[in-house]
């Protein structure tokens, strides 16, 4: 029995406000991406909100499709953001923006 190791890929993404690292975790039947910055992050419908929420921590979330998975960071850009912490929204995150908006937002909340 041959068995494949899950994938994972991370690079540095430029933005107008600075540099975050982009993240793509993939594995049999599932994927997830996100962009960390030094803020919080922007990611997939995976993460949780509840628990990051309760610890203080910036999270915005946007949401694929079986159709059109999230599946790498670049993915997120034009994605509608569609939950935050209230972390986030302390930084000017709203549900609709893009998550391009969303990580600009997280940068210049770092700096």
């Amino acid at each position: 029995m041959t068995q494949s190791l899950p994938h994972t890929t991370s690079r540095e993404l430029r933005f107008e406000n600075g540099l975050a690292i982009g993240i793509s975790n993939r594995w049999h039947q599932g994927q997830y991406c996100s962009i960390l910055t030094e803020a919080g992050i922007v990611g997939c419908g995976i993460y949780d909100l509840k628990t990051p929420a309760e610890f203080g921590q910036a999270i915005a979330i946007c949401k694929g499709t079986p159709s059109q998975p999230l599946t790498e960071p670049e993915d997120l850009f034009e994605s509608k953001i569609v939950g935050c912490t209230p972390k986030a929204e302390s930084f000017g995150i709203r549900v609709g923006m893009t998550g391009r908006e969303a990580v600009e937002l997280m940068l210049k909340a770092s700096n």
